[in-house]
């Protein structure tokens, strides 16, 4: 079962390799980090900010293919966490058809805020996740 959930905060941290993003439960008091890059933390964070870049980045480049072959960004699923490594899918409808496409979160979260599509987590996702107290360090 997919639980909506929404961008809740970006935490960059200067010294180290590794940012967080958080994502929270619409309407519920969960959430959860997902570890990512810093150049990936600066394009969602960018992207919130509705910044254009001055020449396209990966993900405008994403965004206008996917425009340009009839797609439209229905939604991103975080679908699995294995080994501490989450997993997600871009959900494109195309020809009244799904398709699904593998992706990095912190793609499919940069791209969902750029098109304003939701954010869905899978129950067992959400519950893993929100148990575990992983916080940047202080």
């Amino acid at each position: 079962m997919l639980v909506e959930c929404r961008l809740s905060r970006i935490v960059f941290r200067e010294n180290s390799d590794q940012q967080y993003v958080y994502l929270e439960e619409k309407g519920g008091g969960r959430s959860f980090p997902i570890v990512i890059g810093f150049f990936e933390a600066a394009e969602i964070h960018r992207k919130v900010r509705g910044e254009q870049a001055l020449r396209p980045l990966t993900h405008d480049l994403l965004r206008a293919a996917l425009e340009k072959l009839g797609g439209k960004l229905r939604c991103i699923e975080v679908s699995d966490l294995r080994d501490n490594t989450f997993f997600a899918h871009l959900v494109v409808e195309q020809d009244e058809r799904m398709i699904r496409i593998d992706c990095r979160p912190s793609d499919a979260i940069a791209l969902a805020v750029a098109h304003n599509a939701p954010i869905a987590v899978e129950e067992s996702v959400l519950t893993a996740a929100s148990g575990s107290k992983t916080e940047p360090p202080a």
